[in-house]
């Protein structure tokens, strides 16, 4: 791979003021003026609402720093709000930065959300032709394409009605083709391949890895979806608050990225903790869950797991079941345990339950559970009285003879093989 540097971003910040005006039309700032003016209350602004015009300053870039060369897939992920895609509307020139710079070498080719870079008045054919002028090819050179791009996006029937009567999936499958078969050494991807169907997905992730490995692209790609991250880039740079946390290796940006709010504790206390499903009218409410015998959440796979559940029943229920569900750090579901019928009780009881789980041969890494109480139906089914993301916890065995990596071995561990 050249080592030619194809982005490089030096010391970005990026700043609003929030509240300030042009947020809004024109007649409620004169409404705003008149109101301070006379000394009353701002007419426009919304119940329980903080004062609107405070000039409060927001870094949505604090200092971003690093390079990507020549043919790097590198994969941009973090939290919502962390800075993913403001970052990319710089690095397009979609706006400017407050400080630093941005230096880029060769055209970008860019999809940061559903429609952008597409005129709704104009058809499929027309936006292609807009699309390649904006990256200064000519007609002839863009006709050569035109085959191509009509057939991979799979939107041949309609490529000459105008894209406003396109649906969300349509519009991406036409986008990403023109991004991809264009002229451009640089492509931006901000999560817009979620939009498109599974099989789509699969064939944007193949055509952005051959045009990385044989016409020698870079691309920078923002998801929420590991699995993708994992399958198309070579590099993570992971966002947190603005700044950039880590830079380097797939797995371990990952398990950064994932690891990024999660409290290694023994013991979760859920009356101080949001939870979701706060809404729904259950009737156990979870108080505590912890590790019994254990002041580290370190494991082994030879180890058994004692967990300690404590709720309170808020409706007398009967026959109650547990469910613990093992999950891989991104979420991903290994295995599930039950205990069935092992409690009744009446409202306003206070619930307990200790079990003891063996540890499945997990490969090395971190892991977490749900935990779940529910009752059997007549019909089959289940019925949810209570639902909480449970503790976390860790796989260290330092019998392995290599180093283990979930992205090529996965996260279950089988026994060795048996010489015939």
């Amino acid at each position: 791979m050249s080592q030619e540097i194809m982005i490089k971003i030096d010391n970005v910040v990026k700043q609003y003021k929030l509240g300030e005006i042009g947020g809004t039309t024109l007649r409620d700032e004169l409404q705003r003026l008149n109101a301070r003016l006379h000394h009353k209350e701002d007419p426009t602004k919304k119940i329980g609402a903080k004062d609107y015009n405070k000039g409060e300053i927001f870094r949505a870039l604090n200092g971003v720093s690093f390079t990507v060369k020549k043919g790097e897939r590198v994969g941009i992920i973090g939290h919502n709000g962390a800075g993913k895609s403001t970052l990319l509307k710089l690095i397009s020139r979609v706006t400017t930065p407050t400080q630093g710079e941005i230096g880029l070498n060769g055209r970008i080719t860019s999809m940061l959300e559903v429609g952008t870079g597409f005129h709704g008045e104009l058809t499929g054919r027309e936006n292609i032709y807009m699309n390649g002028a904006i990256l200064g090819m000519t007609k002839k050179e863009i006709d050569a394409k035109m085959e191509d791009i009509i057939e991979f996006s799979e939107c041949r029937q309609f490529i000459d009605t105008p894209v406003k009567r396109y649906s969300s999936g349509m519009y991406v499958k036409l986008a990403f083709s023109v991004a991809a078969h264009l002229d451009s050494e640089i492509m931006i991807m901000d999560e817009v391949l979620a939009v498109g169907d599974m099989a789509f997905q699969k064939k944007c992730l193949d055509k952005m890895n051959d045009v990385s490995r044989e016409q020698g692209r870079t691309i920078l790609y923002v998801s929420h979806n590991m699995n993708t991250i994992r399958q198309l880039c070579d590099r993570v740079v992971v966002l947190d608050h603005g700044k950039v946390v880590f830079d380097g290796d797939v797995e371990e940006g990952i398990n950064i990225y994932m690891n990024v709010g999660v409290v290694n504790s023994t013991f979760i206390d859920y009356r101080v903790i949001p939870q979701n499903n706060r809404f729904l009218d259950l009737p156990i409410r979870m108080l505590s869950a912890k590790y019994v015998e254990k002041s580290a959440i370190v494991f082994s796979t030879d180890e058994q797991m004692k967990i300690e559940l404590e709720w309170l029943n808020l409706r007398d229920v009967k026959d109650v079941c547990l469910r613990i569900e093992l999950l891989s750090i991104d979420r991903s579901p290994i295995g599930t345990s039950f205990l069935y019928k092992f409690y009744s009780g009446k409202k306003d009881d206070i619930g307990k339950v200790q079990v003891q789980l063996d540890i499945p041969p997990l490969g090395p890494g971190q892991y977490t559970m749900n935990f779940a109480l529910f009752n059997c139906s007549k019909m089959g089914g289940t019925v949810t009285l209570e639902c909480v993301q449970g503790l976390y916890f860790n796989i260290d065995d330092n019998k392995e003879q290599l180093t283990w990596t979930p992205k090529y071995w996965g996260a279950l561990h089988l026994p060795d093989l048996t010489l015939l």
